[in-house]
């Protein structure tokens, strides 16, 4: 069984899509923070487009969530490896994408 909590004893698993910010060299940006919390919104909701009735809603989550990336990421001593995978917002296919 997945998950985090006093009951699972450790972190199981984290969704694929979702990658390691700290330890990120230069530091995680805004935007990364945000992507990264509006990617677990999206996974923990099952909205992956919102509607007139979940645009309010899921925003505000994504703003706490973005928040608490933030803080915990700022709060954490540095790592002394970097992560293992690059955070999509600076991988090549990404950026050339964003560029069109």
């Amino acid at each position: 069984m997945q998950g985090y909590g006093p009951e699972m004893g450790t972190f199981a698993s984290m969704c694929r899509n979702i990658t390691t910010l700290r330890g990120l060299d230069p530091a995680a940006t805004p935007q990364e923070i945000e992507a990264a919390a509006r990617q677990y919104v999206r996974k923990v909701t099952g909205v992956q487009s919102t509607s007139a009735s979940t645009a309010d809603a899921f925003e505000r989550a994504v703003t706490a969530v973005t928040a608490a990336t933030a803080e915990v990421l700022t709060a954490l001593p540095p790592r002394k490896n970097p992560p293992p995978t690059v955070p999509p917002l600076r991988r090549p296919t990404v950026i050339a994408r964003s560029a069109r």
